[in-house]
């Protein structure tokens, strides 16, 4: 494709590939956003108070058909139901193909404080007039460009960089060779103890440790989260120095995936670390000689409510993640649900899959008649119809690395899944009327700025 086409043609292409892309993406986005009014409006916002409301009904929708998260899902209704309510104007240049995201994205972002219908439709007016020339500034400058719209029509409306207190939060996510990243926003006071904590543990080891003061670091979070207080040291000396009597065996468990060959150190197949990834056979033979080994096999029905410890490992180490369409939250901290609700379904691995407490709750109070519902195999396969009639299958995710996890366990008999007798959970606040707090509170923050300091600034 394109071997002929002379330097200028193929920039011609580009241009008109971009073209196509921004205009797939509005008519995506619009796409969403029409959906989702017209779903809400048939639920008829019955669950406001709830903790999965109609929102997060709908936005389970949207990811089970795009194969997305729910919260990216709920992202791209907000951006559409913003455009087609908020912003029409700039929905329809969007759709032209002539704006970038970027510009529609910041747009949305800058614009949430504005309440008044009339300032709101005047900026919807100017962005249209303008943004077409804006595709190839900066994001900083195109944010300038919003903000000083609305800081001439509706000041208490601007965004304003609060401190970061607000955005702290830590992230792990999944390295290489059996590694992970840290990373994140602490308070400073907090940072500051835990680099010198860090620092103190690392120093708990004797001088012939062959470990750097960076990897002494990286290893101390072991102790950390074993509440100990001293690390074990790794010089190999019978008679180290270090003191060993603060070293503590970790209460924390985690489940590694691995062929019997590789945990007895003759294989070299790679592991399942659940909740991160495949990590390399070594990575398991460092852990084996202090972890507990255990077999896993499909165990039997139990005669109770809640599964046992095998049986909810088995299930979570089959599973190995969130059993709705385009969810991966990891199953450790997921619930082991009955499809047939127990007593009329057993508590047997055919009957029990893995679901985050979100899409749990949307199993149980929005199924029935005009709702989900959802058939297991004895394979683990689960097979849902969504309100609208869509059918979406999910396979355990632990079988694709180890197939024998995938046998069939045995059939059970069919059953409603409606959960009768069950109350929701609530929300303090209505999602509608979280979201006029938080603006009126912006803009609170706003005018207590302009009170002191009034503009121009």
């Amino acid at each position: 494709m394109f071997e002929t086409l002379s330097a200028p043609a193929l920039l011609d292409a580009m241009c008109a590939a971009q073209r196509d892309e921004r205009s797939a993406t509005a008519r995506r986005l619009l796409a969403v956003g029409r959906f989702a009014l017209r779903r809400l409006a048939e639920l008829g916002d019955a669950h406001g108070n709830w903790c999965v409301d109609d929102w997060e009904a709908v936005a389970a929708e949207v990811g089970a058909e795009l194969g997305i998260s729910r919260q990216w899902a709920s992202s791209q209704m907000h951006h559409g139901t913003t455009l087609i309510e908020r912003l029409p104007k700039l929905g329809e240049v969007f759709a032209t193909g002539e704006v970038d995201y970027r510009i529609v994205d910041i747009a949305i972002s800058r614009t949430q404080l504005v309440v008044d219908e009339g300032v709101l439709a005047q900026i919807d007016r100017m962005l249209a007039r303008q943004v077409r020339r804006w595709n190839k500034l900066s994001r900083r400058k195109i944010t300038e460009r919003v903000d000083w719209m609305v800081i001439e029509l509706d000041p208490e409306a601007v965004r304003v960089a609060r401190e970061s207190d607000a955005d702290r939060h830590i992230e792990v996510t999944p390295g290489q060779n059996g590694t992970a990243e840290v990373y994140g926003t602490l308070r400073a006071a907090a940072a500051v103890a835990l680099d010198q904590r860090l620092d103190e543990l690392a120093a708990t080891v004797c001088a012939d440790d062959p470990r750097t003061k960076g990897q002494r670091r990286a290893d101390a979070v072991d102790v950390l989260t074993a509440g100990g207080t001293a690390m074990p040291c790794e010089c190999g000396r019978e008679d180290c120095p270090a003191d060993p009597a603060g070293v503590a065996r970790s209460k924390v468990v985690i489940h590694v995936l691995a062929d019997a060959a590789t945990v007895e150190g003759h294989g070299a197949a790679p592991a399942l670390l659940a909740g991160y990834g495949t990590v390399p056979a070594e990575a398991v033979r460092r852990l084996t000689p202090t972890a507990t080994v255990r077999a896993l096999h499909a165990p039997t029905g139990e005669d109770r409510y809640r599964p046992s410890a095998k049986l909810a490992d088995f299930v979570r180490c089959r599973d190995l993640s969130c059993r709705f369409p385009g969810c991966d939250e990891p199953a450790e901290r997921c619930d082991v649900d009955h499809t047939v609700p127990y007593p009329a379904g057993p508590t047997h691995p055919s009957n029990l899959k893995a679901y985050c407490r979100t899409h749990h709750l949307l199993k149980t109070f929005f199924a029935g008649p005009g709702g989900w519902s959802e058939r297991q195999s004895p394979d683990g396969t689960v097979t849902w119809t969504s309100p609208t009639g869509r059918r979406y299958v999910t396979v355990p995710d632990g079988a694709l690395f180890f197939p024998q996890l995938a046998q069939p366990t045995g059939h059970v008999p069919a059953g409603s899944a409606a959960g009768g007798g069950l109350a929701m959970p609530t929300r303090r606040r209505t999602r509608t009327q979280e979201r006029e707090y938080r603006i009126e509170w912006e803009r609170g923050l706003n005018r207590a700025r302009y009170a002191a300091d009034p503009p121009p600034f």
